[in-house]
């Protein structure tokens, strides 16, 4: 779906947008066992059950951005997600830290001050982009992740993993299963939702549903992978919080 499309929804008779919302989720259609996890948010749950505001802080890389267009980054589409499905009394607040050209082992040692000024609920940490892109010692990586995570768990946050974005057109250039291997060996150590976005795009490009091999389509392509990827990114948080029914709208 286009984006003119989208835009006429604000002027379309109501059963053509329900139609085309139709149409979204089933290009942002994900399998339920990338959706779920083992693993939980008992802060997020805690927060959720008691109403009370649920600060999210996103430490990512530039994948993490559209550039002029924040509000269509998967960021500002997390939260406006999460408004819709948590009650609309709950405050939900989305803030991002970009780490651009950073790797994990980088960005755990300013974790301390930026936590501590953040003071956040969830931390969804988005890493390994960088490390795979210099052939950074696996095994370091994974150091840096499980220091990482200590430090997050340590400030009072719940963690979410957040593995390489899947990108057809560099996957071989780069080996990249050494640090989805070592993330999710992590993850499943520390008891830590993985939230698998490598594989969720991979699936969406062999589908077809998006050409990601295709640079032509640009900032607009972006835009539909990244409210895509905050859709199911918040029914992730929200399935790992296991709230009861009626803490959901």
């Amino acid at each position: 779906m286009t984006l003119a499309v989208a835009a006429g929804l604000w002027a379309a008779p109501p059963a053509r947008a329900e139609e085309a919302q139709a149409q979204t989720q089933a290009v942002c259609d994900v399998p339920e066992s990338l959706l779920q996890s083992e693993s939980a948010l008992p802060k997020v749950a805690d927060i959720i059950k008691g109403g009370r505001p649920l600060d999210i802080l996103v430490i990512g890389s530039r994948s993490s951005s559209i550039g002029a267009s924040e509000d269509f980054a998967y960021p500002a589409r997390l939260q406006a997600a999460l408004r819709e499905q948590l009650p609309s009394a709950m405050a939900v607040n989305v803030s991002v830290e970009l780490q651009a050209r950073k790797s994990a082992d980088e960005v755990v040692k300013d974790l301390p001050a930026l936590l501590a000024a953040k003071r956040p609920a969830l931390v969804i940490w988005q890493t390994g982009t960088v490390d795979a892109m210099r052939s950074v010692d696996p095994d370091d990586f994974r150091g840096a992740v499980d220091d990482g995570i200590a430090a997050m768990r340590s400030a009072g946050a719940d963690v979410v993993l957040m593995n390489l974005q899947y990108s057809p057109r560099t996957e071989t250039m780069i080996s990249v299963p050494p640090y989805l291997d070592n993330m999710r060996a992590v993850a499943q150590e520390h008891d830590v939702p993985l939230f698998d976005r490598f594989a969720i795009m991979r699936q969406w490009n062999d589908n077809g549903d998006f050409d990601l091999f295709n640079s032509s389509h640009g900032i607009e392509l972006a835009k539909r992978v990244h409210d895509c990827i905050g859709r199911a990114l918040s029914k992730f948080v929200i399935g790992a919080a296991h709230p009861a029914p009626q803490q959901q709208n």
